[in-house]
Formats: C-alpha cells, sequence, structure tokens
C-alpha cells in the first residue's frame, strides 16, 4: 500500500524545512476538509522544477512555472533556498522579467539564466546570488536552446538553430528572410523528416557555438561552430536539453550526443556520443561509432578522467534498456556499470568524489533514486515510494524533485542519517484543503501466469458504504507506466475528486519491471496487455468492493487510446463508455503516417509492405463491426505522432456505424494538452462523458 514519505528536518535545517515539516504535523491533526480538486485547479498550480545546488551547498536554484490563467499564458521564475539558515526561499527580482535554467558558475558567485526580456529572442542573462539586477550575457539573432559554462569562465556554449551549411549567422539569417519575404508558399522535401513531434522542418539543425566570455563574462566576438557541418541535432529534437552536451572540466572540449541524419534519421535510433575542442581546431570526433543502438547524456567524473553515458544495445527500438557506460578518457576502454541491474537509467550523474554514480530509473511503480558504486557495481535505493523527477548533487548530498499521486513536485534532500527531508513546496497553500483520493498498488497474476502490478485510487471522501463508478485509465508508450506520481495531463485525483475510483494496470510492456517485461508487448500489442487489462479489471473488481462494475468507463491516450480503439471491438462488454484520445485507429496507415518510423517498423516486426508483421494482427480498424458503445475521441491537428486522420477516422466510424459518439478537436495541440484553459476544456468534456453514461452526480457540478 502506497505510504506518505515520513519527513524528518535537520538540526540545521532552513525554515522552509521547519516551516513545511509543522504543517504536515497539523494537517495530520486535521480532517481533511471536502474541497473538490478540480482542473482548474490544477490547471493554476504553481509548478517547481530544475533544481540546481551551489558549488559550496550552501543555496538550492531552482525554477517555478506560475500560471496566469485568464491569459492562459505560463511565466518563469527563479527562487533560491538556504539549505543551512534559518530563511524561507526567495524568489530573485531578475524574474521579473521571465527567467528560467537557473545555473551556477563554477564559484558560486554567479547565476547565468536564460530569458526574453531582450528584443523577444531567448537569451543567456547573469546575476549574483541576490538576483537583483540581470547582464546580458549572449545577443545572438536566434533564440538559445540550451546552454552551459565552462568551468574556467572563459567560455559559454550555447545551442542554436542554424543551417548546418552556413558559415556564419549572417547566412541562416539570410535564407529564413528569403522564406519569409517570396510570395510562393511550396516547400520541397528530398528526405524524412518532413515534420517531427508538432513541426515542420525548415532546414535548420540544432548546433552548439561556442562563444568566449570578456572580463565581464559577457560572450563577446565571434562564436566557433562546434559542430560545422554536421548533418544533426544537439539538442536533440523534439525535447533535447543541455544534458544532451557537456563541457569537459578542463573547458577544453565538449561532448554532446546526436545522430546523424542522412537519409534514415526516421528510421534509426543510431545517436552517437561525439567530442569536439572549444577552439574549433578539429571537426567532432564519434566517440561510440561501435554501437549502432542510441547513446546519449554524457557526463564527466569531476578529475575528468572518465566519462559515463547511457547506452542501448538493440538498434531500432527505443525503449531498450538504458545501461550505463563507463568510459576511461586517456585509452577509450569501456565498460558497463551494473550489468545485472535491470532497470533502465533516466539521467546520470556523479558524486562530488567521483566514486558513486546516481541515477533515476522506475522502479516498480515507483521513480527512485539509486546510487551506484563506481568500482564495484552495487546499486542502492536512496529513496522509496513516489517519483524522483530530478536532482543535483551538492558536495554535502542531494537535493531532488519529487511528485506522487498525491504530491505535485517538492524539493527534498537526502541527510547523513535518516530519511530525506523536505526543502521546499510551492503548492502547499493551494492545496492544503484538498481531500485526496487515496492510492493504493496491487498486484495479480497476468499474461504468462507473471505478476502484473497497478494502481488503485479510491474517490476524495471515501465512505465504504458506497459503491462508486469506475475510470479505467490506460498508459500510453506503449513502453510507460502511471506509476506512483503526478501528472498535469492524466491525473487520477480529478476523476476521484469528481467522485469517481480510479483503476490503472502497468500491463505487459509498461517499464519498472525488467527489460523482458517491457519487451513483452512489442508485436504483441493487442493480447498480452488486453490479457492483463482483462485479468487486472477481474482481480479489482473481485478484491474492491466499492468498484460498481456496472458503471464503468475504460479511458486512454496514444497506446492507451489504441487499446480504447481495439477494446471496443474485443472486450466491450464490461464498459459504459470509451474515451479515446490521439489513438491509432488503422495501424496499417499509422507505419506510413507517423514520424518517428523506427517506433511503428519495431512494434510491428517490420515496414507496413514486408510479410508476417503485425500491422493487419491488431488493427482495430477490422473490428469496427463490433464497435457499439458510446466512446469520445479527442485528437489535436498538431500531432504527428499520431497523425489527426486516425482520429478523424476513429469518429468516422462510430458515426457511420450510428454508436453514440462525440469529437473533442483541438487545432492548437500536439500529442498533448498542454494549454491551461484547453486543459480545463478537455476535463470538462471528459467528465461530462463519463457522468452521462455511467450516472454519476459529480461533487461541486
Amino acid at each position: 500500500m502506497i505510504k506518505s514519505l515520513r519527513i524528518v528536518a535537520p538540526m540545521a535545517a532552513s525554515a522552509a524545512v521547519l516551516a513545511v515539516a509543522l504543517a504536515g504535523a497539523a494537517h495530520a491533526q486535521t480532517p481533511a476538509k471536502p474541497h473538490v480538486f478540480t482542473a482548474k485547479d490544477m490547471a493554476s498550480l504553481d509548478r517547481l522544477s530544475d533544481p540546481r545546488v551551489s558549488p559550496d551547498g550552501r543555496h538550492v536554484l531552482y525554477s517555478v512555472r506560475t500560471m496566469d490563467y485568464p491569459a492562459n499564458k505560463a511565466a518563469m521564475s527563479l527562487w533560491i533556498a538556504d539549505l543551512k539558515a534559518r530563511m524561507a526561499p526567495r524568489r530573485l527580482k531578475i524574474s521579473d522579467g521571465g527567467a528560467s535554467s537557473g545555473r551556477w558558475s563554477a564559484d558560486g558567485k554567479t547565476i547565468y539564466f536564460s530569458s526574453s526580456r531582450a528584443g523577444g529572442t531567448e537569451q543567456v542573462f547573469k546575476t549574483d546570488v541576490m538576483g537583483e539586477t540581470a547582464t546580458q550575457v549572449t545577443a545572438a539573432p536566434f533564440d538559445v536552446q540550451a546552454f552551459k559554462v565552462a568551468p574556467d569562465g572563459k567560455t559559454i556554449v550555447v545551442g542554436l538553430a542554424v543551417f548546418p551549411d552556413c558559415a556564419n549567422f549572417a547566412c541562416t539569417e539570410g535564407r529564413l528572410a528569403a522564406k519569409t519575404a517570396t510570395k510562393a508558399t511550396g516547400v520541397v522535401y528530398d528526405r524524412l523528416f518532413v515534420r517531427h513531434w508538432d513541426t515542420w522542418n525548415d532546414g535548420t539543425k540544432n548546433h552548439l557555438f561556442a562563444w568566449t566570455l570578456d572580463a565581464n563574462g559577457v560572450a563577446t566576438g565571434q562564436p566557433i561552430d562546434l559542430m560545422k557541418g554536421f548533418d544533426g541535432d544537439t539538442p536533440t529534437k523534439p525535447y533535447g536539453d543541455d544534458a544532451d552536451f557537456t563541457i569537459t572540466p578542463d573547458s577544453k572540449g565538449v561532448v554532446f550526443s546526436a545522430k546523424v541524419a542522412g537519409k534514415d534519421e526516421a528510421w534509426t535510433t543510431n545517436y552517437d556520443v561525439w567530442s569536439a575542442p572549444l577552439d574549433g581546431s578539429a571537426r567532432v570526433q564519434n566517440l561510440t561509432a561501435a554501437n549502432k543502438a542510441w547513446d546519449a547524456a554524457p557526463v564527466f567524473s569531476p578529475d575528468g578522467k572518465q566519462a559515463a553515458y547511457r547506452a542501448m544495445k538493440r538498434p531500432g527500438f527505443e525503449a531498450d534498456r538504458f545501461g550505463i557506460i563507463v568510459r576511461d578518457m586517456a585509452t577509450g576502454q569501456e565498460r558497463e556499470l551494473a550489468p545485472t541491474w535491470d532497470r533502465s537509467a533516466d539521467s546520470i550523474a556523479w558524486s562530488r568524489d567521483g566514486k558513486t554514480i546516481y541515477a533515476t530509473a522506475l522502479d516498480v511503480g515507483q521513480g527512485k533514486l539509486f546510487a551506484i558504486d563506481v568500482k564495484t557495481g552495487k546499486v542502492a535505493a536512496l529513496t522509496g515510494e513516489g517519483h524522483v523527477t530530478a536532482f543535483d548533487v551538492g558536495p554535502g548530498g542531494l537535493v531532488y524533485a519529487s511528485d506522487s499521486l498525491k504530491s505535485p513536485s517538492e524539493l527534498f534532500m537526502t541527510l547523513p542519517k535518516g530519511p530525506p527531508a523536505r526543502v521546499v513546496s510551492v503548492s502547499d497553500e493551494a492545496l492544503k484543503d484538498v481531500a485526496w483520493g487515496e492510492p493504493e498498488q496491487f498486484r495479480f497474476k497476468g499474461w504468462n501466469d507473471e505478476t502484473v502490478h497497478g494502481f488503485i485510487v479510491k474517490p476524495a471522501n471515501f465512505d465504504p458504504a458506497k459503491k462508486y463508478p469506475v475510470a479505467f485509465l490506460i498508459h500510453g508508450g506503449p513502453q510507460g507506466s502511471f506509476s506512483n506520481s503526478w501528472s498535469y495531463r492524466w491525473n487520477p485525483q480529478i476523476y476521484a475528486n469528481a467522485g469517481y475510483a480510479v483503476v490503472m494496470v502497468d500491463f505487459h510492456g509498461s517499464t519498472g519491471y525488467g527489460q523482458a517485461f517491457t519487451d513483452a508487448i512489442s508485436q504483441h500489442w493487442g493480447d498480452r496487455p488486453l490479457e492483463d487489462l482483462q485479468k487486472g479489471w477481474a482481480f479489482a473488481t473481485q478484491k474492491y468492493g466499492f468498484l460498481d462494475s456496472d458503471r464503468a468507463c475504460a479511458l486512454g491516450a496514444s497506446y492507451g487510446g489504441y487499446m480504447v480503439n481495439w477494446i471496443a471491438g474485443n472486450w466491450n462488454a464490461p464498459w459504459k463508455c470509451l474515451v479515446d484520445h490521439d489513438g491509432v485507429f488503422d495501424t496499417r496507415a499509422m507505419g506510413f503516417a507517423t514520424e518517428e518510423l523506427w517506433f511503428t517498423e519495431w512494434e510491428n516486426g517490420g515496414t507496413p509492405w514486408q510479410p508476417g508483421t503485425t500491422y493487419e494482427t491488431f488493427n482495430p480498424a477490422l473490428h469496427v463491426d463490433k464497435w457499439v458503445k458510446p466512446q469520445l475521441v479527442v485528437q489535436g491537428q498538431l500531432d504527428y505522432r499520431i497523425p489527426v486522420e486516425q482520429g478523424l477516422a476513429t469518429f468516422s466510424a462510430l458515426q457511420r456505424k450510428g454508436v453514440p459518439s462525440k469529437l473533442l478537436y483541438f487545432p492548437n495541440e500536439n500529442h498533448w494538452v498542454l494549454k491551461a484553459q484547453n486543459s480545463v476544456q478537455w476535463h470538462k468534456e471528459v467528465l461530462d462523458w463519463l457522468d452521462q453514461w455511467t450516472g454519476n452526480t459529480r461533487p461541486g457540478k
């Protein structure tokens, strides 16, 4: 069963730590008030992220995203907390112009950050620890997508989108201006990607540039394209950031992760780790050419003698296990650290003494932080229940952000003895009166008689004498997990506060249960996970008597939306209604229309025209004749992962068959619904649909 993480404040803790500890004690003694937690409440919450510990370990810098709901616009600010003194965290005044990606200089005297305060493009600025005034560091003609400052403080490396064959910024500016000036709108492509995630390819590539910093810490002279002529992107697309590259401890070079685009960019996962000198004296060098699978996120040991990076082993498979490779930079010799540890590392960092590598990974429904001994490979979990989203290494320990099914992200720090202590929360006040739905993890025998885990979340203000309608949530990926984590898109607490019990099953294919468990779904989209969902539903309804199995709806997005469409024709008996968000309707058409072809080709065992694949074996479009249950379809126009035609085809099939159905269409959303007011509308339509078919009377409606 999910338990609350016990928090103990250290003797020298800050006022922030003591305040939240006392607040927690007060809440434990006071019965929760029946406040209904709504989608608007969730969309309006401040969001904490990106903790960075100062070099001396005294402070932690972090970002806070604040939503202006009426304006439908978010603003970023930087905050700082003193980990030793008794004082509340403070917002840096430079945040008034917008500030994010706060980074410490090596000496701890300067804070660098990103902002669009000057001229509208995103640039790098700097301030001191007080954060009163800002000095502009870069003045590039394009947005700075990510940056890092060399340890010696003499160079800044920035990511900029340029045409890779251009010799200078003026060349890229000229080409972009020419495109804007012409009346002709046609675009010619001769290779994929034509579009990726939610953006059409404009021919530019993200390149790293090294800029000299003058005595005042301002970029001067002409920047050096460290990837000159390189046909690839760093930061990587579509979600890359400064974790894709690192500067060597001696401040002489950069090491980065990138994939050569070429003609096969859309169907290869062959990202490599590359190196280049900061002075531009040599071309990039491929350090991992021997591995044709995914290599990512290099980080150096403090002394610079070793580097670690994450690596997959199977080309073409994006959900392979990320092992940790340690490389001797002098000899080039490599070894896998903890090769028998059957978890996939999400992020890694070295300890200050170089003896430990810290890593985050999903582990049986929890997102944990682990310590791995570099010499022996021994693995130890540093956190328990919850989901670590980010962390940083300080001289006295770790500071990390963690969330759970009952809490948005908060900051914690590890202590020499005892459990971690909470340092900062940005949502305590907003959530103090919320009655949470209590989560509980369960397990049962699923496909192949193997253990499968799931979560149930009880309705808020739960009454054991009542029976409750059920929202049966199916996660996407499919190599993913709902886990004990907080989501701003599919949050079970919204359903729990609307009067629903929530059931979620981590079917075969889910992550955090070993690589064999994850592998089991490939070429088996419609049988093994369906069996798990069926057995999980049977187990949950037998174990939890408060579930009203006669008033249940199944909901999912992405692969979860695919499964809803598959369920519609293969297991529709238990459900009063269905909700499909950006789900696959026709797997064969999906194989031609999606942008990242490696995904559909791996999952179906080849291209759509090859024999022996599963495109038609588990194709929802072939079972439309059995669709009878009311279904809500949600689709974003900018979704290039599962293109809009898939959603339109689903709705057309439902309408043509006369099945009660609705289409919720967002012209300005991608695979996710991200805009605050759109999110609230999404939740209203979904909950109204569930209420209509289950007869639920929503609290507070």
